[in-house]
């Protein structure tokens, strides 16, 4: 296997303001949302990331797409130092989060010209990518149709669509099927496992068990901000499914199902 991505010794904490601190009912002036984290993904594999809410899952992909700052650790891309060359780390991932909101007033139209010249893309590169992905997700009669009067199912598609306009090699999905229906969860399942074919790395951040156990090769399970465990989901499933692979772990970390 070619390792792709691989992650050493991530930390990061954030600053709490005293609103925070009396919200979380703690003195602490930080928050640790990251704590030594190690995380290796390989070419041509989907990789889980799991995690109750809190423990660092959108931290780390926000880090990994350069979206905020690590504090300490070491992030390698193909062998390349995110700290030495993070434009073209950038060019290299697409990167889709629930909240990515997309301007009302704009068309998907007018949104996939827009950011894939971001890219440096050729206009004809552009247009040939749009044919493909709006007729891949059904959004060619809706291409000049303004986001906000768009369904929200039709706003996660599109939302797809610009993070993809680039051909990414590295695909970073959080919540990937969130807000949509069955049938479109099902056209994004296809089209992950099609990346997959064609040799991307795609991570995705979620809390659905059946979608991890379905498309996913190898998982990671974090907790407070610390990588509990990370195998091939065939190893890990061996004796156990993945719930309660997960929840056993949930509770050997001090965690309380009942609280």
């Amino acid at each position: 296997m070619v390792e792709i991505l691989k992650i050493d010794n991530l930390t990061k904490k954030f600053k709490l303001s005293a609103k925070q601190r009396k919200i979380n009912k703690t003195t602490d002036t930080y928050k640790v949302a990251l704590n030594g984290l190690h995380l290796n993904a390989y070419k041509g594999e989907i990789y889980g990331l799991l995690g109750p809410n809190g423990a660092g899952k959108t931290t780390t992909l926000r880090i990994i797409c350069t979206l905020i700052k690590k504090d300490q650790g070491t992030i390698l891309f193909d062998g390349i130092n995110l700290d030495d060359k993070p434009a073209l780390i950038r060019e290299k991932i697409g990167f889709l989060t629930s909240e990515l909101k997309l301007d009302d007033f704009f068309t998907p139209n007018y949104l996939c010209d827009y950011f894939g010249a971001l890219h440096h893309m050729k206009k004809e590169e552009i247009k040939e990518r749009k044919d493909f992905l709006f007729n891949k997700f059904g959004i060619d009669k809706f291409k000049e149709v303004k986001i906000g009067n768009l369904s929200n199912g039709m706003k996660q598609k599109v939302a797809l669509v610009v993070s993809l306009i680039h051909d990414p090699e590295i695909i970073i999905f959080d919540e990937p099927t969130n807000g949509l229906d069955v049938i479109a969860s099902k056209i994004v399942i296809d089209y992950l496992m099609e990346l997959k074919a064609a040799g991307k790395t795609i991570i995705i951040s979620t809390h659905i068990f059946s979608l991890v156990e379905k498309i996913c090769d190898r998982i990671g399970i974090i907790f407070d901000g610390q990588m509990a465990i990370e195998d091939s989901l065939a190893n890990l499933t061996k004796n156990e499914t993945l719930e309660e692979l997960f929840f056993r772990l949930y509770e050997e970390k001090g965690g309380d199902l009942n609280a």
